[in-house]
């Protein structure tokens, strides 16, 4: 049993270079662009290729609501990857890239963890193959073209206190979410309120996590809203001019990336919006692709279920026709216990009725996935100081909800500490159980729509809204957008708005402070709560520990 670092164990890793992970799934040299000697770009011409190829079975990894205490939800879904292969099956993982944000504020690195990691470690954790920083750019051209399109005389007649679209940056900086451009008189421009946004929240990231290729990528660009005019009429990207210009900036971030687990197994790493203020979840085009190459995909979704699993199943698969056959919820026995009401210092200490209490947040988690028709199982992640009867607490709580808790020790382990998960998984996925259904149909009006996932999946007894909200919604749908899916803005750290409200709460509503149409991506996001699109750093940021030691190796990332 190993008490190495993460950090220590991706270090160690025996990586086999990348044109041999590629050739594992029947992918050329010549269809593989390398960045590098353990990274690569799929070409669009094997995408091309591979259409008509029967699909695999996609499996979705998902968690209950985070907590200070840690899921691993990425480290299991690596780790079921690698179960699942070690069983004969052949699988690939499907996984977000990570944000600089995040990265260098308070969550660390999202590569997994243990011996269920993907590699190269520290580069997925930074700049990677530079999907972000394409992302970032594509969507300040467009911001650049708008403000100069008015200008040089506004042909348009944009109204400029109507101006929807913001500016982006890859960092977590609380400065920039609310100020004034264009100071400094009249050769800088006309002077507006505007802001910035983290670059994940980007309505262009969610474009190019669900376009099929460059041509789609092209037309959702295009149909982007940014402004309107003094008559309320909107202006689209296509209308400034920017789609084309945008799509050369995003021609290489639209082709996933492969890399590899730290057992040679196939990972796609492509796309990154978090759960909490957008869609989060991995590329459309990387979880189709690998759909044809693998007989088992592995696919998580940001944060708690009640975020990332229900955007997925509402959003992504509804947008991209796919059809999950089974789900995994993450727990940890240190997360009931919180979730019970234990402090983090505490959670050494065994504490089976704090388990016990802690629960139904779980349970709440598999009712909500099963309703969507997908079978469920729970993975309990292992940490050292578990007991036999807190494990058995959890066993016998998702018992009582008709499913199935199994322990996992793929962390200090790898494969071999979750073959007994990736043999259920298997069973579940082969069993013809899963009969995939979104929790609203397209023709409900978009209100409705919140309210279904406020009351179906949050529990909440009712939704809180302005009257201008409410009528904004209904100037959407009279223009022809009544057909989208919501995409939730909430905390991710409970059912509620209220960070701080653990466990399965009742008797509470939600309260929508904003709404805004992401026309390209084809969704309308309901900010609900305090939730920031732009995210600030914590009074200690991760930045501070992150160096270079004097071997050249970085420090602190992870």
């Amino acid at each position: 049993m190993s008490h190495k670092t993460d950090i220590e164990i991706a270090r160690e890793a025996n990586k086999r270079p990348i044109m041999e992970i590629g050739a594992r799934l029947g992918i050329g040299a010549d269809d593989l662009l390398p960045y590098g000697h353990d990274k690569a770009k799929l070409s669009q011409s094997f995408i091309d290729a591979v259409q008509s190829r029967p699909d695999g079975k996609l499996i979705l990894v998902t968690a209950i609501n985070p907590t200070p205490a840690g899921e691993g939800k990425t480290t299991t879904t690596v780790g079921l990857g690698d179960g699942l292969n070690r069983i004969g099956k052949k699988a690939v993982v499907c996984i977000r890239e990570a944000s600089l944000g995040p990265n260098f504020g308070m969550k660390g690195g999202a590569a997994g963890g243990g011996y269920a990691q993907v590699v190269p470690m520290e580069e997925m954790n930074l700049h990677f193959t530079g999907d972000f920083h394409a992302i970032t750019s594509a969507h300040n051209l467009l911001s650049a073209m708008i403000d100069n399109h008015i200008y040089w005389g506004n042909e348009l007649d944009i109204d400029e206190r109507r101006i929807v679209w913001r500016r982006v940056m890859d960092m977590n900086d609380r400065a920039l979410r609310d100020m004034v451009v264009s100071l400094g008189g009249v050769a800088n421009g006309f002077p507006r309120q505007t802001g910035f946004d983290i670059t994940v929240a980007s309505e262009v990231m969610a474009i190019l996590c669900l376009s099929k290729n460059l041509e789609d990528l092209q037309q959702r660009l295009g149909d982007i809203v940014v402004a309107y005019t003094r008559e309320k009429k909107p202006i689209y990207c296509r209308d400034i001019k920017a789609d084309g210009a945008m799509t050369v900036l995003l021609k290489d971030a639209m082709q996933p990336n492969l890399v590899q687990t730290l057992e040679n197994n196939p990972a796609f790493v492509h796309g990154g919006p978090f759960a909490n203020i957008a869609h989060g979840c991995n590329s459309v085009i990387a979880t189709t692709t690998a759909l044809k190459l693998g007989e088992y995909v592995v696919t998580e979704a940001g944060f708690g279920a009640d975020l990332g699993a229900e955007k997925f199943f509402d959003i992504k698969c509804r947008k991209a026709g796919l059809k999950p056959s089974a789900a995994v919820i993450v727990a940890t026995v240190r997360a009931m216990k919180m979730n019970g009401g234990v402090a983090k210092a505490d959670l050494g200490t065994e504490n089976v009725a704090a388990v016990q209490k802690g629960c139904p947040n779980l349970g709440r988690h598999i009712a909500n996935v099963k309703s969507f028709g997908v079978p469920v199982v729970v993975a309990i992640n292992h940490f050292y100081s578990d007991t036999d009867a807190e494990i058995a607490a959890v066993k016998a709580y998702v018992a009582e909800q008709g499913s199935e808790a199994i322990l996992c020790k793929h962390w200090a382990q790898g494969s071999a500490g979750i073959e007994d998960l990736a043999h259920k998984v298997v069973e579940l996925a082969e069993s013809g159980l899963a009969d995939f259904k979104p929790l609203y149909p397209d023709e409900m009006s978009l209100f409705d729509k919140i309210e279904a996932v406020a009351k179906g999946i949050y529990r909440a007894d009712g939704v809180e809204a302005e009257k201008s909200i409410r009528e904004q919604l209904k100037v959407w749908e009279a223009a022809g957008y009544g057909h989208l899916p919501v995409c939730m803005a909430k905390t991710q750290y409970s059912f509620t708005t209220d960070p701080n409200m653990r466990g399965a709460p009742t008797g509470f509503t939600i309260p929508v402070r904003e709404v805004r149409l992401s026309a390209g991506a084809g969704f309308i996001v309901a900010i609900c709560g305090e939730i920031m699109t732009m995210p600030g750093l914590p009074r200690v940021p991760s930045a501070e520990v992150i160096r270079l030691n004097a071997a050249g190796q970085i420090e602190g990332l992870f």
